[in-house]
């Protein structure tokens, strides 16, 4: 299941040449992920008070073109894997037809001692 999220480049989000500042796509993609987690039920409030929280653990990036001001982009987020405590994601964010960015995102939870437990049932679920 692909899910698409649209992002509008502000002027906030561009550096002294005009274009979207690197770390910038990071915070687009994680709004993504909230979103899709999100649409599939995962209540991640609910599970904050619970003591569990999504970290993420890894990710790799490719630049690929420049995005500028006021440019209509749009994140799709995939599930490439998932085990009982890890879920991967593959992340492009594009213009149109045009590829800015792609990152492969591994997440897990944590509990509030910082250790690793399963991922809720309506992520598990999509196995």
């Amino acid at each position: 299941m692909k899910h698409h999220y649209p992002v509008r480049v502000y002027y906030e989000d561009t550096d002294m040449g005009g274009v979207v500042y690197h770390a910038n796509y990071l915070k687009f993609i994680e709004r993504a992920r909230s979103d899709w987690v999100r649409k599939l039920g995962n209540d991640q409030n609910a599970m904050r008070d619970a003591g569990i929280v999504w970290v993420v653990r890894r990710i790799e990036a490719d630049y690929l073109a420049a995005a500028r001001f006021e440019d209509e982009l749009v994140v799709e987020t995939e599930m490439v894997s998932l085990s009982g405590a890890r879920l991967t994601m593959s992340q492009l964010v594009r213009r149109g037809e045009t590829e800015i960015f792609r990152a492969v995102v591994t997440a897990v939870c944590m509990n509030a001692q910082g250790k690793p437990v399963r991922l809720p049932a309506e992520i598990r679920a999509l196995m």
